[in-house]
C-alpha cells in the first residue's frame, strides 16, 4: 500500500507508547504475491491478494499466541476491512475523515465516486461498522462517522491533531534567509498565502477567483503564492485567466517545513476557502506563526481556526462564484487593513490559540483512552463468569 502518512502516524504513536514502557508490534500487509507479480499487469490484483487474503490469516495465525493484554489499534477508519478480526478484543479507531464515504454515498456533487468506489466504501464501512471504540481528529468527524458511517460505539472520543512541526513565527530577516536560500523573495509587505495539495475540496479555483478579486481593486496588489501543484483542471486554468495584469499567482512545490514556516511568518493573510478538511493542518500551522488566516464558517475549519480567525461561508454547489469571491475579497482587504497596534496583539492571540494543537498533548489524549478502553475491557472480561 502507498500510503506516506498512516505509517507516519503508526509510528509517532507507537514511538510514544514504547517510551512509556509498552511493547509495540506494528502490523500490516506485506507485498508477497505483489513482488512476485510487481512488474506484470496483474501487478495491482496481486495486492489485492496480498491485503485482503493472506493478511487475515496472518492475523488470525498471530492471535492464536496472543497476550491477553494487548490493544489492537487501527491507525484509521479505511482499515475497516480488518476490524472485524478484533472486534471481540480490546481495540480501539482512529477516524480521519469521512470524505470518501460521503462522496460515494453522493452527498459531495464536486466528487463524484465511480461504481467500484462505492462498493468498495461500503465494504470499508461494513468492516468498521463492528468496531467499538473510537478516536476522531475532529467533533465533525465524530459527527460524519455517527450520521454516515451508521456506528453506535460504546466509546467516542475526539482528540484533536497536533502539529507535525514546531512552527513559530520568525523575524522577518530569519524568514527572508530561508526564502532566499530556497530560491524565494517576498516583497517587504509579503504576500497572500494558500496551500493546498490541488484536491477537488481545496477549492482552489475559488482561491484564485478570491484573489482576482482582491487584485482587481488594487494598482499594486500583494501577490498570490500557491504551495500546490501546478494546476491542469478547466476550471482552475479559467481562474487564472481571470486575474488582472496587475495580479500575480505564483505556484511552488516541494516545500520543506522550515521554509512553510518563514512563508506563514511572512505572509500578509492565510487564505484557506476549504469545501472540507479532516483537520486542516495548514490553519494552525499558520497561526502558530502569527499569520491572519482566512478560512470556510464550516466545521472542521472553523472549530481548528477558532475565534482568531476571520471566515467566509461555504461555497456550495451552484453558488454564485463572483458574489463569494467580492465577499472574499471584501474580508481580505479588512485584515490587511488592520493597524500596526492591533496586528500585533492579534498575532499573539493566534499564536496562544495554535499552542494547544500539540503532539504531546494528542499522544496524551490517546493514552488516557487506550487506558480507558482497557480497564473496560479487563471489567467486563472479569465479570464473566
Amino acid at each position: 500500500m502507498q500510503s506516506q502518512s498512516m505509517p507516519r502516524f503508526a509510528r509517532m504513536i507507537g514511538e510514544a507508547m514504547q517510551a512509556r514502557g509498552h511493547e509495540v508490534v506494528y502490523w500490516a500487509p506485506q507485498p508477497m504475491v505483489h513482488a512476485l507479480l510487481a512488474s506484470t499487469r496483474l501487478a495491482k490484483w496481486a495486492g489485492y491478494v496480498d491485503q485482503y487474503l493472506l493478511f487475515p490469516l496472518l492475523v488470525r495465525a498471530r492471535l492464536l499466541r496472543r497476550s491477553h493484554n494487548t490493544l489492537y489499534v487501527f491507525c484509521d477508519q479505511a482499515l475497516g476491512p480488518w476490524v472485524p478480526l478484533v472486534k471481540h478484543l480490546p481495540h480501539v479507531v482512529h477516524a480521519h475523515d469521512l470524505l470518501a464515504l460521503r462522496s460515494a454515498l453522493g452527498q459531495i456533487p464536486q466528487n463524484p465516486t465511480s461504481r467500484t468506489g462505492r462498493v468498495y466504501q461500503r465494504y470499508i464501512r461494513r468492516g468498521f461498522q463492528q468496531g467499538r471504540h473510537f478516536i476522531c481528529v475532529s467533533r465533525r468527524t465524530q459527527e460524519d462517522l455517527l450520521a454516515h458511517g451508521h456506528i453506535r460505539p460504546e466509546s467516542s472520543h475526539v482528540v484533536y491533531n497536533g502539529l507535525n512541526h514546531p512552527y513559530k513565527r520568525l523575524s522577518r530577516e530569519q524568514a527572508d534567509l530561508l526564502l532566499a536560500q530556497a530560491g524565494m523573495r517576498a516583497g517587504p509587505e509579503g504576500m497572500i498565502l494558500h496551500v493546498g495539495g490541488g484536491q477537488w475540496y481545496k477549492n482552489t479555483a475559488g482561491v484564485i477567483h478570491l484573489y482576482a478579486a482582491y487584485a482587481s481593486r488594487q494598482a499594486r496588489p500583494l501577490p498570490l503564492w500557491m504551495v500546490s501543484p501546478q494546476p491542469t483542471s478547466p476550471q482552475v486554468l479559467a481562474a487564472l485567466a481571470a486575474v488582472p495584469p496587475q495580479g500575480r499567482v505564483q505556484f511552488f512545490q516541494g516545500i520543506s517545513n522550515d521554509v512553510m514556516e518563514a512563508l506563514y511568518s511572512v505572509a500578509a493573510a492565510f487564505v484557506f476557502p476549504s469545501l472540507a478538511e479532516g483537520f486542516g493542518w495548514p490553519i494552525v500551522e499558520a497561526q502558530a506563526c502569527g499569520c491572519p488566516v482566512l478560512t470556510t464558517d464550516d466545521s472542521p475549519m472553523n472549530e481548528i481556526a477558532g475565534p482568531q480567525a476571520h471566515y467566509l461561508p461555504l461555497l456550495k454547489p451552484g453558488a454564485d462564484m463572483q458574489a463569494w469571491a467580492h465577499h472574499g475579497a471584501d474580508e481580505l482587504q479588512s485584515m490587511l487593513d488592520v493597524p500596526d497596534a492591533q496586528r500585533e496583539q492579534e498575532t499573539l492571540q493566534r499564536m496562544v490559540w495554535a499552542a494547544q494543537f500539540t503532539n504531546r498533548r494528542a499522544i496524551d489524549g490517546y493514552w488516557q483512552v487506550y487506558e480507558q478502553i482497557m480497564a473496560r475491557e479487563q471489567g467486563a472480561m472479569a465479570a464473566c463468569p
